[in-house]
């Protein structure tokens, strides 16, 4: 099977407000199209439009395509969860956000919730991390552990559905465990 079609057929729910990083959002769509996955960005609070944080400084907007309340989680495959600091921190405090993510985990249609630096902020929110393997961003490694996650400093850990990375360097490896377990 050819790279760009390798994950024909499958959606992937992208959740994202502003501040999030850019790179974390706009490179594993990019990839993950490529390799033939469609993808929806939903966002909240009736965002049209989603702005992210490029390093230092504000970056490119994104054009949402849908908002929570209206994402229906049948239609997706898998659920990405891009980090930045802001992103994270905003979406955990929206109710229904975190209750898209926690049925993600119990819907047998959804292969992979994969979260990168700060996104798994958004596991913890849920209730997801208790007992499984996970990376992120260094700073919230403190936060996982409190939460009874067993954290690893390693570009990618997969445990379950969960896929975790630590920072943009982390987005090949993501991206190739995203695609793995959308096709096992």
């Amino acid at each position: 099977m050819s790279n760009s079609t390798m994950l024909k057929n499958k959606t992937l729910a992208i959740i994202a407000t502003n501040g999030f990083e850019q790179s974390e959002l706009l490179e594993p769509k990019r990839e993950l199209e490529a390799r033939g996955a469609k993808t929806q960005v939903i966002s909240i609070n009736g965002n049209d439009s989603i702005r992210g944080w490029d390093e230092k400084d504000w970056g490119d907007s994104v054009s949402v395509d849908k908002q929570i309340e209206d994402a229906n989680l049948a239609d997706y495959d898998g659920v990405i969860l891009p980090g930045g600091q802001m992103n994270p921190d905003i979406l955990r405090t929206d109710e229904s956000v975190v209750a898209f993510i926690k049925s993600a985990a119990q819907l047998s249609k959804i292969k992979v919730i994969a979260s990168i630096c700060h996104g798994p902020w958004l596991l913890v929110e849920a209730g997801l991390v208790k007992g499984k393997q996970v990376t992120s961003y260094p700073s919230i490694r403190t936060d996982l552990k409190n939460a009874g996650a067993n954290w690893q400093d390693n570009t990618v850990v997969t445990d379950g559905k969960l896929v975790t990375s630590r920072n943009p360097d982390d987005i090949p490896n993501f991206v190739d465990a995203i695609s793995q377990k959308l096709t096992s």
